[in-house]
Parts: structure tokens; C-alpha cells; sequence
């Protein structure tokens, strides 16, 4: 069962940009990935696909487990859905492998990117020993480090960002530190929740902006775990310790819980606030908030800021259900769900035609005419990313005889690419990059389209302002995107040789 799993093709965006990596035609949103990893459970395989299988959302193309029995390191990854990927069998399998720990990771890749060779958790073997890793968020400097290995003679398995963590570490000049893992850490640019799992014990670290959630728990039978989001322990009936610390590395073994920084936090950190708006579960606690709360508040809001007279509130299937009961409950408007979701039609992006996909937007939403038919309606969602989904269910609801639809939305207009783990399209094909909100809602035929204030979004939620990433509405980036800084100004200058 002992195998070498290449990383995902095309995980960095900006070599997704340059590659025409990402179908653009077929694209709404995408998250990365969820990680999960238990250390001393009494089953630590069915432990972490219970935990994958909570974080499904985040990642719903590929899904691997690493084990660990305290000596060697065995994985096994695949095409498809936590269940699909891991049968009882593979299960059976895999537990008395993993008599210490395991980790875990739920992907979702972009088109070229989609083959079974390219599931995480990657699992190596180099100078210090089996390595096996899970990564959530992107790299902004992996191509010029990249460059760097391949012009001092390492062979790349793939153009993933994850694979330069492994050839950091691996490095002579990492491995002669007294913490190999530390001094790799402070080379990396961008966004990075890793879970790290080695014979005797788990490293879990987290990138000093903060970006992308990570947290740990303890089981109460014993036994330590760190996962993407909250409802992982809570599935498992793991207490809720606390979030992993930007710039922290934190060790799960046999002698419990270490902490250690591989730097400070960031002076101006980058909780992805687009978390909060659309991925995570709403049963979780991302960055102190409880997702669902969040998202109604950020309802009663866009209530305030954009109200209108009509019969019904309607969600938007699923995202936009919590923030449209905030925005029924401020505007005392009757909520209904007069768009009913079909649990059993796959994702639309996949479908090799336009009236193919076409088909199964109708399939995968249909809506009770009963309760649209000569009503005004006011549909929440979430956000809107390219419009043509968005176009499709607002045709929906007119050819079952909808009144007036005013669609409000639960964030600002996304007029940037994402580069930090968020899968958004290129600027040219968002729909608000070049539109005004009255350009848009002529494109998508609606009677009024109001989205929610970038000041309003964030009173949602309980941080500083500055302390949350908002640079898919406006630009801003933590890091120059397009000329990250150097390894030098993060650590000491890599030297891939002596």
C-alpha cells in the first residue's frame, strides 16, 4: 500500500493564469482544500475520514489518508468523494496502519489538474525520513523557487506549489538547522494551512497572515487532532482547544502539544473573510465567529443597506440561505423556499456542452411554481462570480411567473482574482470587474440587484477590519502578487547546495 502520490498539476493560480489551466466557460467558485489530522486515536483511519468526510465541502474531486504506526508512513488517495474513495475495505485496510496517527485532505482541482496521481496527502521519503503532507492555500513565490531547485539539478513531479515544501525541507541547507521544518516555513509567500504527518508525530503550521482557518481539538477518548474548520471535531466529539496561531507551528506526539514560531504574525493579518461569506460549514467557528451567526448578521445587514417591498424573502440554494433569514428576520418579509435544490445532480462545471450544463443548472435547482407565480420575490445570494449561473436560475424563476425578483447579495461585487487558496477566475471574467451594479443587473434581467456594503460585510464580523484579506473586492493585496518578496527577506538567503 506504500505509494508515491504527486501533487496536483496547475494548483498555483498565477501558473494557472499562464497555463489556460482553469476552464473558464464552465467556472463559478471554487475552494481549495480541507485538511485533517488525529495523532494517538484508537482508530485514527476511521477517525480522519469521519473528519474529511465533515469537511467534504471544502474539496469534492480527490481524497487521501496518510498513517503512521510510529516507524514508516503508508498512504492511499484516489479520484472522487470521501466515501467513494474510501470503502470499507480500504478502511479495513489502512487502520492497523495507522496504530499512532493520520492525516488527511479533501481536494478540489481545476480542469488539467483532474487525475488520480495528482491527490494529496503527498507522501516522500528524503534524507530525514518519510514525510507525508496536506496543504490548503496557494503560494505566490513556489515558481521562483521552482526555479531555483530545477536550475541546482532537482527533478518536479508536477508545477504544484506543494511540492516546494517538500524540496525546502528536503534541502542540505534546511536539514543542517536545528529545525529543518522552521527554517522552510520562512521562505514561503502566500497562504498555507500544512498538516505534516512523520512517523512519531503531526506538524501542523499556519502562514504568518493567517489566511486560511486551522484548528485543534482532543478527542475524549484520547488523542490530539487539527482539521480545516470546527465541524470536523464536532463530528468526531473532539473539544475545541484553539486555532492554530499565525506563524506558529504546533506538534501533536507522544508527549502532546507543542507549540513553537517559525515567525511572527503578520502586523496586518488576512483571514479570508470569503470564508465566512460562502465555504465554510455553517456550523463552524472560523476565526471566532460562528459561520452561520455570521452569515445572518451579514442578511440583517444587506436589510438595512438595501431594502425593498415584496410578498417573499427566498434563499438562493444552499449559500444563500443563512444570510437570507437574517434578511427576512430585519425586514419582517414572510421567508420562504420556493427553490428547492435535487441532491442527486453532480456539479454543473463538468458538463462537456452549454446545453448540457444548461440542463443540469434546471435539474440541480427547480422551483415551486405555487409560490413564485405573481409573486415579488427577493432572492439572496451569497455572492456572484461570472453571472451566467446566476442568469440561468433567475430565468428559472421567470418562466414560473415571478412578479419582480430584486436579488441582493451577501458580500461586495468580486472584481479580483484570488491568489490564497480561493479559486475565482481571471479579472476578465468577473462579472463586476468591467460592470457597474446597473450593467449587471440589465445582464442577469432582474428589477433591482443591491449587494452588500465592504464596511457592512465586515461589521459582521469580530476582528479589526484590517486584520481580514478583502482583496477580491478591492484589490488589495497583502503581498505583491506580481513580485512577491524574496526568500531573503523572510530568512536567511537559500542556498539549494552547502
Amino acid at each position: 500500500m506504500t505509494r508515491r502520490v504527486p501533487l496536483p498539476v496547475l494548483n498555483n493560480p498565477m501558473a494557472r493564469a499562464h497555463a489556460g489551466g482553469v476552464n473558464h466557460e464552465t467556472y463559478e467558485k471554487k475552494e481549495k482544500c480541507g485538511v485533517f489530522g488525529v495523532w494517538g486515536g484508537k482508530t485514527n483511519a476511521y477517525t480522519t475520514y469521519t473528519g474529511l468526510f465533515a469537511q467534504q465541502h471544502r474539496g469534492q474531486e480527490a481524497a487521501g489518508i496518510a498513517v503512521s504506526n510510529g516507524v514508516h508512513l503508508d498512504a492511499y488517495a484516489d479520484m472522487g468523494l470521501v466515501a467513494d474513495v474510501f470503502k470499507q475495505p480500504t478502511l479495513d485496510r489502512l487502520e492497523p496502519l495507522a496504530t499512532r496517527g493520520a492525516i488527511g485532505h479533501t481536494r478540489y482541482s481545476t480542469a488539467g489538474g483532474s487525475i488520480k496521481c495528482n491527490a494529496q496527502p503527498l507522501l516522500e521519503r528524503y534524507s530525514g525520513g518519510q514525510v507525508a503532507i496536506a496543504h490548503n492555500g496557494n503560494l505566490v513565490n513556489a515558481d521562483a523557487l521552482k526555479a531555483r531547485f530545477e536550475a541546482a539539478g532537482s527533478l518536479f513531479h508536477t508545477t504544484s506549489d506543494t511540492e516546494v515544501v517538500i524540496h525546502l525541507l528536503a534541502s542540505p541547507q534546511q536539514q543542517s538547522t536545528p529545525d529543518p521544518l522552521a527554517s522552510a516555513l520562512r521562505h514561503l509567500q502566500g497562504a498555507f494551512s500544512l498538516v505534516l504527518l512523520f512517523p512519531d508525530r503531526i506538524e501542523a503550521a499556519r502562514d504568518p497572515w493567517g489566511w486560511r482557518p486551522l484548528v485543534l481539538g482532543e478527542l475524549a477518548g484520547g488523542g490530539l487532532v487539527v482539521a480545516s474548520e470546527t465541524v470536523a471535531l464536532d463530528v468526531i466529539s473532539a473539544r475545541f482547544i484553539r486555532e492554530v496561531e499565525p506563524g506558529e507551528i504546533v506538534t501533536l506526539s507522544a508527549r502532546g502539544i507543542e507549540s513553537r514560531r517559525f515567525s511572527p504574525p503578520s502586523a496586518r493579518l488576512a483571514r479570508c473573510v470569503f470564508e465566512h461569506v460562502y465555504f465554510a460549514n455553517p456550523a463552524s467557528v472560523v476565526f471566532g465567529d460562528n459561520v452561520q451567526l455570521a452569515r445572518e448578521r451579514m442578511g440583517e445587514r444587506l436589510a438595512a443597506e438595501a431594502p425593498v417591498q415584496a410578498d417573499y424573502i427566498m434563499p438562493m440554494p444552499d449559500s444563500g440561505r443563512s444570510a437570507a433569514i437574517g434578511y427576512a428576520r430585519a425586514s419582517c418579509i414572510h421567508y420562504r423556499e420556493g427553490i428547492v435544490p435535487n441532491r442527486y445532480v453532480g456539479r454543473t462545471f463538468i458538463k462537456p456542452t452549454q446545453d448540457q450544463r444548461v440542463s443540469s443548472v434546471r435539474l440541480k435547482l427547480n422551483v415551486v411554481r405555487e409560490l413564485v407565480e405573481g409573486k415579488r420575490l427577493v432572492i439572496v445570494d451569497d455572492s456572484i462570480v461570472r453571472g451566467t449561473t446566476t442568469k440561468l436560475k433567475v430565468l428559472q424563476l421567470r418562466e414560473a411567473g415571478a412578479k419582480e425578483i430584486h436579488l441582493r447579495i451577501s458580500c461586495p461585487p468580486i472584481m479580483h482574482p484570488c491568489f490564497f487558496g480561493v479559486d475565482f477566475a481571471k479579472r476578465s471574467e468577473l462579472v463586476a470587474a468591467s460592470r457597474t451594479v446597473e450593467e449587471i443587473r440589465k445582464l442577469l434581467e432582474v428589477d433591482s440587484l443591491a449587494y452588500l456594503s465592504l464596511e457592512g460585510l465586515l461589521s459582521c464580523v469580530r476582528h479589526d477590519p484590517k486584520d481580514y484579506c478583502t482583496a477580491c473586492y478591492t484589490g488589495d493585496y497583502r503581498i505583491d502578487v506580481d513580485h512577491p518578496v524574496t526568500d531573503e527577506a523572510v530568512g536567511p538567503q537559500l542556498r539549494i547546495f552547502g
